[in-house]
């Protein structure tokens, strides 16, 4: 099977300021965003209502015209898959407006689930220290743990065998070509007790690899930074070799938009320490060949519909309404 290269995964492996938050600023178009918490700060109640929330997205019909699905939970793992082969939306300029993007569009399906709270992150620089035993791993508030790395090579290997989604069954794995009906499976990275390194590669994402990043003056160095260390690290370090947040197909664990919000958040903050000049800070070379533009469009092939990059730099401006 093939498995999701993530940009630059093997050297993240071997290689090495978030603030809580900044005093919501107000706009004709936002007079009162959204504030995404921390999981860990969130309270049971708001938990309980993201939990469930997502449970019911997979009794959602799908909104896309593809024979091998027919539910909303798995629209998701489909765009991204798709738009990842060729790549459209990873090692491009795009990397961080699209999944800012792609986020919202999640967030506003939970919505037709009832849920009314905003989307929430998973601080894994705050957690690297000990990743495996963070809240968001908790077997009854939080997303389950690892997989049951059971001794067979049977697909439900790493299956997650406890928390609420322990029986949820994606439809894809690492393609589109042939559906791969699975169990959710995670397939944490090993502790390395020989160099002292705990589980999960915390070492690889926690507050020294960001003081290296943050501090990233140009949109194309902090974008490339932040996109080939900590973000895929933390994939890898969650999906393993045959866990589910490993291949293209990684939305098929709900971990995914936790993670990509803590992405988003810091991309967020990188912003707001030059706000200035850096609301509309975006360059590079499209995989195309062609220089980025804000005004270049990010497709979600029917999920929803298409949206330019420049209406997606400002989190309190346009279509977007949050903060953190």
């Amino acid at each position: 099977m093939k498995i999701f290269q993530l940009t630059a995964i093997a050297a993240a492996v071997l290689a090495l300021p978030l603030e809580e938050g900044i005093a919501a600023r107000q706009t004709p178009s936002c007079t009162s965003p959204k504030l995404r918490k921390n999981w860990a700060a969130a309270t049971a109640t708001e938990k309980q209502a993201y939990i469930d929330a997502v449970l019911c997205l997979p009794t959602l019909p799908s909104r896309l015209n593809v024979s091998t699905h027919d539910n909303l939970y798995d629209d998701f793992t489909y765009i991204h898959t798709q738009l990842s082969t060729p790549q459209r939306i990873h090692a491009e300029p795009v990397f961080l407006p699209w999944h800012r993007y792609f986020i919202q569009v999640y967030e506003d399906a939970l919505t037709e689930c009832g849920y009314t709270g905003a989307a929430m992150y998973w601080d894994w620089v705050a957690d690297s220290g000990a990743p495996a035993s963070a809240a968001v791993w908790d077997p009854v508030l939080g997303f389950g743990g690892n997989g049951s790395a059971s001794s067979d090579n049977s697909p439900d290997k790493w299956r997650v065998v406890d928390g609420p989604f322990r029986d949820l069954r994606p439809t894809y794995w690492s393609t589109l070509d042939q559906p791969d009906p699975h169990y959710l499976s995670r397939d944490f990275f090993p502790a390395i007790p020989q160099a002292g390194f705990q589980e999960m590669l915390g070492w690889q994402y926690d507050q020294s690899v960001m003081d290296t990043i943050t501090p990233l003056t140009t949109y194309l160095e902090f974008r490339i930074q932040l996109e080939s260390r900590p973000h895929a690290v933390v994939h890898f370090a969650i999906g393993g070799s045959r866990g589910d947040m490993g291949p293209f197909t990684s939305p098929n664990d709900p971990m995914f938009f936790l993670h990509h919000t803590m992405v988003d958040k810091i991309w967020w903050q990188w912003q707001h320490d030059d706000f200035a000049n850096r609301k509309l800070a975006y360059e590079g070379t499209r995989n195309d060949g062609l220089a980025a533009s804000l005004d270049d469009l990010m497709p979600m092939l029917g999920l929803a519909d298409d949206k330019t990059v420049r209406d997606y730099m400002d989190t309190e401006g346009g279509p977007l309404c949050y903060t953190y």
